[in-house]
């Protein structure tokens, strides 16, 4: 297991994430076992440590390990890290592929370079929304030989192998023949060439050399204003003019004082007419006067 046992989610997604995009560019050409997050799918072991690489490379049908593949974040590019686990897969006869962030190239060639690490190549990747683009940095020619011989169980699932471990082959140094001793050439020292300085001009050429020079100019530029053509006058019009209407003066009517109200003279009530007894008709058809006769008892 990792010694990175906490990552930060962000760059555990990220790491996942960039296992699968490799997966997908591997497997065109090699069979490729994954080990994403806390999955365990193959394992290799070196010695008596069992490690889970992220991605294993297989050849002849899976039954051969072409190389190992480990991607790193920020915070998993480690002095730990790197002994822990890119250590111990270059002691496998194959190749190691390092990918890491593009901010930590140089701390991985550090670590590298300080303990001595064989890495075949070293890549970066950058993920912009959707897409993620691997860029090459190092690539080793001898990278896949060991420092030294060391005895390996690799624990692979049943059919796979592991080519044997071959020995570095020492190529004996022949020093060159050293080169003959020559003496330095002479130096030869170029002479200033000297100039003649040209006289001076009187000042009174030169004001008249840049005023007809000025003068020149402002030719050139400045073009003669057209003279604006002379029109013939409009033919006067003739205005009937006429005369004004005569104003009829009316006579302003002068108020005539009202004449005051007469006060009313208040009536006295008249009296109602006394209302006259009926008529009564006596003996012979005439009518009298007074009250009527009462009726005789029979």
């Amino acid at each position: 297991m990792s010694p990175i046992l906490t990552r930060p989610v962000r760059e555990q997604l990220e790491h996942d994430r960039v296992i699968r995009e490799l997966q997908g560019r591997y497997k065109r050409k090699n069979d490729v076992i994954i080990n994403v997050g806390n999955e365990q799918n193959q394992s290799v072991t070196v010695g008596e440590l069992v490690v889970y690489p992220d991605l294993l490379l297989l050849g002849d049908g899976g039954k051969k390990l072409l190389g190992t593949i480990e991607v790193e974040t920020g915070e998993s590019v480690n002095a730990l890290e790197a002994r822990a686990e890119w250590a111990v897969f270059c002691k496998l006869k194959v190749p190691l592929y390092l990918y890491v962030p593009p901010t930590s190239v140089d701390t991985a060639r550090r670590l590298c370079a300080e303990y001595d690490i064989p890495v075949a190549e070293v890549w970066t990747f950058h993920i912009t929304y959707d897409q993620i683009r691997f860029t090459m940095i190092h690539r080793s020619t001898d990278a896949a030989l060991l420092k030294g011989v060391v005895p390996m169980k690799p624990h692979l699932r049943p059919g796979v192998t592991v080519p044997p471990v071959v020995a570095p082959v020492v190529v004996a140094e022949v020093k060159p023949a050293p080169a003959p001793v020559v003496a330095p050439p002479a130096k030869v020292v170029a002479k200033p060439v000297v100039k003649p300085v040209a006289k001076p001009v009187e000042k009174a050429a030169v004001k008249a050399a840049v005023k007809a020079a000025v003068k020149a100019a402002v030719k050139a530029i400045v073009k003669p204003v057209a003279k604006p053509v002379a029109r013939a006058p409009a033919p006067k019009q003739k205005v009937a003019v006429k005369p004004a209407p005569k104003l009829k003066v009316v006579a302003k009517a002068t108020a005539k004082p009202v004449a005051k109200a007469k006060p009313t003279k208040i009536s006295k009530p008249v009296a109602k007419p006394a209302k006259k007894a009926p008529l009564r008709q006596g003996f012979g058809g005439q009518a009298k006067k007074g009250k009527p006769a009462a009726k005789k008892r029979r």
